[in-house]
């Protein structure tokens, strides 16, 4: 009854509907808020990473600018004053990366400058792993070579990630890791045999956060499920990155 007149069906049935729309648009509202959450983390997480990948060479670069300008002889002007401007161009550049990817820290947050992972210490992330109980099989394919520091971390990431998604979510399973060394790119394959319903559609905010850095590298990832049970991200990152 409504005011003493009896609901018609439709009356109701519309009301509903209405509620189911409403809601509907909410969540679909909380998951885009989130996906841009993730993105905009991604995107400080990258910078703080790139901040002191590119900090450490620029710093040696300076440092070295001095070591050589001490021993010029008198008669270098020239050299001297080149040297000169390369240390101060160094410095300033030092100066105006922290102070960019300080707008990028959260307040309070005390910066890390640990030495960043790389390629190079794969097999340490495939072993850690392996200790926290996913069993994983590594396999490398080609002459590795030397990547633009953007790309190293990309790579780095999206073995890490996915790997540490396989160990929460697909269950008792096995991973596979297999690095393929091309003449200008990296390949990078995670795959695993557990239950591939847990990964989704390959939304989740860890993936979106992963194509986003590879994205920014100028390189491809694809996840999805596996061929015979499973799931598997795969990433495509050339060796320099994005020119």
């Amino acid at each position: 009854m409504e005011g003493g007149r009896p609901v018609a069906p439709s009356d109701t049935g519309s009301t509903h509907q209405r509620g189911r729309d409403e809601l509907q648009v909410k969540l679909e509202a909380a998951r885009t808020a989130a996906a841009q959450r993730a993105v905009a983390e991604e995107r400080a997480r990258i910078a703080r990473e790139l901040h002191d990948v590119i900090a450490h060479s620029v710093s040696v670069m300076t440092v070295q600018a001095g070591a050589v300008r001490r021993l010029l002889q008198p008669g270098q002007e020239r050299e001297r004053l080149a040297l000169e401007a390369i240390e101060s161009t160094g410095r300033e550049a030092l100066t105006e990366m922290r102070r960019l990817v300080g707008l990028l820290r959260r307040q309070g947050t005390v910066p890390d400058f640990s030495p960043q992972p790389s390629m190079r210490a794969v097999d340490v992330l495939v072993g850690t792993i392996r200790e926290a109980g996913l069993p994983v099989e590594l396999a490398v394919e080609g002459e590795p070579t030397e990547l633009a520091p953007g790309v190293d971390l990309a790579a780095y990431r999206v073995i890490q990630e996915a790997l540490t998604n396989a160990l929460k979510y697909a269950g008792p399973a096995q991973a596979w890791v297999t690095v393929r060394w091309r003449e200008d790119e990296i390949e990078v394959e995670i795959a695993n045999d557990g239950r591939s319903e847990a990964a989704g559609d390959g939304s989740g905010h860890g993936l979106i956060g992963l194509r986003e850095r590879v994205a920014l590298v100028g390189g491809t990832i694809d996840s999805g499920p596996r061929p015979g049970g499973g799931f598997v991200v795969t990433a495509h990152l050339p060796h320099r990155g994005r020119m």
